[in-house]
C-alpha cells in the first residue's frame, strides 16, 4: 500500500516521522495508516460528513487538523464499540464474521495514541490529546498452544500439495527456526549462507539463525524445484505459483491446509503456533531462555 499517495497531509507527515525518525518498517506504517483511516472513516460517517457512501469507500482526503483536533473521548469510545460489533474480523476474507477482538481493538488504540502523541508532543500542532486517558482493551491471557514432537513429525510427513518441496521447506523452517510469517516471506536467496540464515525481523532488526541439517536438506531439495520467478521476484527464496514472492496470506493458507492433511486442523493451530512450537521444542531440548530470545528475535 502506498499510503504516501493516499493519506491526507497530517497523517502522511506522521507516518513519515514514524518511518524516518522512529525507524518503523513500511509494513508497520501501512498498518498504522489502515487503523487511522478506519477511525476517520467512522468519524466522518458518525458526523454525517459522508452521506450515502459505503464505509469502505469513504475518502479521508478532507481530514484536516481542525477535524483531527475536534475528536472527543466519546468519539473514541463509540469507535471501539463500532469496531467490536461492525468491523470485519478478517479484512480480506469475503466470508468473514464481524467484530474485532480485543487485540485488534488494542492495536487501533495504540495507533491513535501514537498519532495524537506526535501531534501534541512532537510537532505541537494540538494542545489537547483526547486519547491520553483512553484505556486499551484488555487481552485475555492464555498459554500459547503448540504442537508436540509427534504432531510436528506428522505434519512434516503429510505434506501434500502441488509444490511439496517448497511447502515442506517452509514448514521445516517454521518448526526449526521459529520464524514469524513476515520474516519467512521476506527471505532472499542471498540470505541463505551455508548453515546460517539472515533474517530481517521487527523494526528492521537483523539476526542470524542457525540452520540445522534438516533445514539445509529441505532448502537443497527445494531449490531445484523453485518456480521460475518474475524479474521483480528474482531475489526471493519462496515463489508463488504466479512467479511472485510468496505472500503472507498464501503461506497462512498453505499451512492451514497442511495441518488439515495431518489431522490437526480442528485444534486451532496456525502459522504462529508453529513459532510457539519451535520455541517450546528448543526449550525442552535444553536451549536457555536468553539464547531462545535471541534466536526468535
Amino acid at each position: 500500500m502506498d499510503y504516501r499517495a493516499e493519506a491526507p497531509e497530517e497523517i502522511r507527515n506522521y507516518l513519515n516521522y514514524m518511518s524516518t525518525i522512529r525507524g518503523r518498517s513500511e509494513r508497520t506504517c501501512a498498518e498504522y495508516y489502515l487503523d487511522l483511516r478506519t477511525f476517520f472513516r467512522f468519524l466522518l460517517q458518525k458526523r454525517g460528513l459522508a452521506p450515502d457512501v459505503p464505509f469502505e469507500e469513504i475518502s479521508i482526503d478532507g481530514v484536516d487538523l481542525a477535524l483531527i483536533g475536534s475528536v472527543t473521548l466519546t468519539d473514541l469510545y463509540d469507535f471501539l464499540g463500532f469496531a467490536q460489533s461492525d468491523l470485519p474480523t478478517y479484512h480480506k476474507s469475503p466470508a468473514t464474521p464481524y467484530g474485532n477482538g480485543s487485540s485488534a481493538r488494542a492495536r487501533k488504540v495504540a495507533a491513535l495514541r501514537s498519532f495524537y502523541r506526535y501531534l501534541t508532543e512532537k510537532v505541537h500542532k494540538l494542545e489537547h490529546n483526547p486519547v491520553q486517558t483512553l484505556e486499551s482493551p484488555k487481552n485475555k491471557k492464555s498459554l500459547p498452544r503448540h504442537l508436540s514432537m509427534e504432531e510436528s513429525m506428522d505434519l512434516l510427513q503429510n505434506v501434500d500439495s502441488e509444490y511439496p518441496e517448497r511447502d515442506f521447506c517452509i514448514i521445516t523452517l517454521f518448526l526449526n527456526c521459529g520464524l514469524r510469517v513476515s520474516e519467512l516471506v521476506g527471505i532472499n536467496l542471498s540470505d541463505v549462507r551455508g548453515d546460517t540464515l539472515r533474517v530481517l525481523g521487527k523494526g528492521n532488526k537483523e539476526r542470524l539463525v542457525y540452520l540445522n541439517q534438516a533445514c539445509q536438506q529441505a532448502i537443497q531439495a527445494y531449490l531445484p524445484r523453485r518456480i521460475k520467478p518474475r524479474p521483480e521476484a528474482a531475489p526471493a527464496l519462496f515463489i508463488s505459483r504466479l512467479g511472485r514472492r510468496i505472500s503472507v496470506q498464501t503461506v497462512k493458507w498453505m499451512v492451514g491446509r497442511q495441518l488439515e492433511n495431518a489431522g490437526l486442523g480442528d485444534k486451532n493451530y496456525s502459522v504462529h503456533k508453529l513459532r510457539h512450537t519451535a520455541a517450546t521444542l528448543m526449550y525442552q531440548n535444553g536451549v536457555d531462555v536468553r539464547t531462545l530470545k535471541e534466536v526468535l528475535g
